[in-house]
């Protein structure tokens, strides 16, 4: 199978003929890794099933993923079904007896695992294609695809009120669009994700935080909500507007047969001046320390990053890390909105000070 991430030292024709069992019954072997971190790995130490933190089957087209690994090589990943936050506290809580290969979820709190000692050094195969910013020099964290800060509208509800399709943030301060907004508090990494992007298109930085806070307050006393639970009432129109991510405003687009496909419209904003404010938040993995299972774990990192593993994110209108070697569908955004309004900071800065955000930003808008 071509784009496979572990290279087989067996020929293809003997790998179909034994892979279609367990993993523990194969013969195989694996070269995995990338430049120092390159080893040969043996499918005898394949355990039946991979217990991976957050590759949750319900987001981002793990399903097919996960089953397109297994088909290879015999191994089942385990829906773990947590969020990155609650991972890390399961990490911290069997620190002496880690239950679990490896983690997959938010790239900062990859970090936060790396720097509570929860991870170890491994670059598989393709590391070199990950831009910098999105990979530890360490080996530690690589980011495995991205998604970005965007706004989901009912373009129907829209053209009964007369309104266009929003290009920034101040747009959103129309009182048509402010009294059903829905976004999540910066508590979600996704709702972090939102405030930092309404910051920056207003001049903010991390080190000045009032230009969201001030938005904040002025779209509450609009009519604006905070809230987790709005995907049901956005089909049912309560709710015209929401603020999360771009994959996710493009996989109800496509993928939902609640509201019709050309009723939804996903859109990136900028700021006033030129601002960008789409901010670029990276997901991604990390192989844990003392991990049960490491071999497997490091297979299935491969085959993530690889072509062939990265292809199945477009299916959910994610984009992948290694996205410039791929032709993206024409549903997804255009390229050119992205380099309009899109930006990155400093991830691990943002680590570092991330509590103090969100602390700062929901006392001062009161949220």
């Amino acid at each position: 199978m071509a784009g496979l991430a572990g290279c087989l030292t067996t020929s293809n024709s003997e790998r179909d003929a034994s892979s279609t069992g367990s993993g523990g019954g194969d013969a195989e072997t694996y070269e995995v890794g990338y430049q120092d971190f390159q080893t040969n790995i043996e499918a005898t130490a394949f355990p039946d099933t991979l217990y991976f933190y957050c590759v949750q089957s319900g987001w981002m087209n793990w399903p097919s993923l996960m089953q397109s690994f297994e088909d290879s090589y015999g191994v089942a990943v385990h829906d773990d079904d947590r969020s990155s936050g609650e991972a890390l506290q399961h990490m911290r809580s069997h620190s002496n007896n880690m239950t679990h290969s490896g983690y997959n979820g938010g790239y900062t709190y990859g970090i936060v695992a790396r720097n509570e000692g929860f991870t170890q050094a491994y670059k598989p195969q393709g590391w070199d294609k990950v831009p910098d910013t999105l990979k530890t020099d360490d080996g530690h964290v690589t980011a495995t695809r991205r998604v970005t800060t965007a706004v989901t509208y009912r373009k129907d509800i829209y053209e009964e009120r007369g309104l266009d399709e929003p290009t920034t943030w101040e747009d959103l301060l129309q009182p048509e669009i402010m009294q059903d907004l829905a976004l999540q508090t910066p508590q979600a990494a996704v709702g972090l994700a939102a405030a930092l992007s309404v910051n920056n298109a207003r001049g903010g930085s991390m080190d000045d935080l009032q230009p969201v806070i001030d938005y904040y307050e002025r779209i509450q006393e609009g009519g604006a909500e905070f809230t987790d639970n709005f995907l049901a009432q956005f089909s049912r129109g309560e709710y015209a507007t929401f603020v999360r991510y771009d994959y996710s405003g493009l996989d109800l687009k496509y993928n939902n047969d609640e509201v019709a496909e050309e009723n939804v419209g996903v859109a990136l904003l900028g700021g006033e001046n030129g601002n960008k404010g789409a901010l670029n938040m990276p997901y991604g993995y990390a192989l844990l320390e003392g991990a049960p299972n490491p071999a497997a774990g490091k297979l299935f990192m491969d085959y993530v990053l690889s072509l062939e593993g990265q292809q199945q994110f477009l299916d959910a209108y994610v984009r992948p890390i290694r996205s410039s070697e791929l032709e993206l569908p024409d549903e997804f955004i255009d390229p050119a909105e992205y380099d309009r309004t899109e930006f990155q900071v400093d991830y691990g800065q943002l680590v570092d000070r991330q509590e103090d955000i969100i602390r700062e930003i929901t006392r001062g808008a009161n949220i």
